[in-house]
C-alpha cells in the first residue's frame, strides 16, 4: 500500500520496469495505460495519505475519464507494485479484490466477488485474493472467495470459482483446473524485486 511520496516513485518505478516501458514524458504523453497507471498510483497515495478532497478530487475526475474511456473498472489499493496492464480494452476488478506484486494482466480480465447478499464488513471475505508474480491472460474471469497461489498463470477465457492456493500452477478451462505444475517463467517481469 502506498503510504508515502517515496513508495508512490517506488510502485511507479516497479510499475514501468513490469510493463517493459520506459518511464519517461515521451511514454506517459504517448501512452494511455501509463498514464492511467500513474494516475491509478497517484490517486492511491492521495487517497492513503488522507490529502484534502480539493488536492484529490481534479485527479479523481481525470482517472474516472481515462478509466471509461480504455474501458477500466478498478478500484484503489487492488495491486502491490510491479502490475502491467497489457493495453487497454475491458478491465473490471471487485475494488475489494487484493492481487500481490508483479502481476501481468489482459484485457478482457473480470474479477468479481461472490453473488451474495453479505453483511456489512464480509466484503473482503467474499473477494479475490490473488498472490504474486500471477499471470492473467485475456478474457479470464475469477469470482468468489477464492485463494490463487504465487507464481500461478490463469489461462486464456478461464473461468475459476474456487481456490487454487497452490504455487507455480497452470490453471485453464471452464470451470478450471490444473493443467500443468510450473512456474510463470517468461510470462512476469518481475519490476517490483
Amino acid at each position: 500500500m502506498i503510504t508515502s511520496w517515496a513508495d508512490f516513485k517506488s510502485y511507479c518505478r516497479a510499475d514501468f520496469r513490469s510493463s517493459g516501458r520506459p518511464l519517461t514524458i515521451r511514454t506517459l504523453v504517448l501512452d494511455p495505460v501509463a498514464r492511467f497507471t500513474v494516475l491509478m498510483r497517484l490517486d492511491e497515495f492521495l487517497l492513503n495519505t488522507h490529502k484534502p478532497a480539493i488536492v484529490r478530487i481534479p485527479f479523481l475526475i481525470w482517472l474516472r475519464r481515462l478509466s471509461v474511456r480504455l474501458g477500466f473498472s478498478l478500484g484503489p489499493n487492488i495491486f502491490g507494485p510491479g502490475v502491467a496492464i497489457v493495453h487497454h480494452g475491458l478491465l473490471i476488478i471487485n475494488p475489494r479484490t487484493r492481487i500481490g506484486k508483479n502481476c501481468r494482466i489482459h484485457m478482457g480480465t473480470h474479477i468479481g466477488s461472490a453473488a451474495r447478499f453479505l453483511e456489512p464488513g464480509e466484503e473482503d471475505d467474499f473477494s479475490p485474493q490473488i498472490g504474486d508474480n500471477v499471470y492473467l491472460a485475456p478474457g479470464c474471469k475469477l469470482y468468489g472467495p477464492i485463494k490463487i497461489g504465487n507464481n500461478c498463470v490463469i489461462g486464456t477465457n478461464a473461468v475459476v470459482s474456487h481456490s487454487f492456493p497452490d504455487d507455480g500452477l497452470i490453471i485453464a478451462g471452464v470451470p478450471a483446473k490444473v493443467i500443468a505444475t510450473g512456474s510463470t517463467g517468461e510470462r512476469v517481469i518481475k519490476g517490483a524485486d
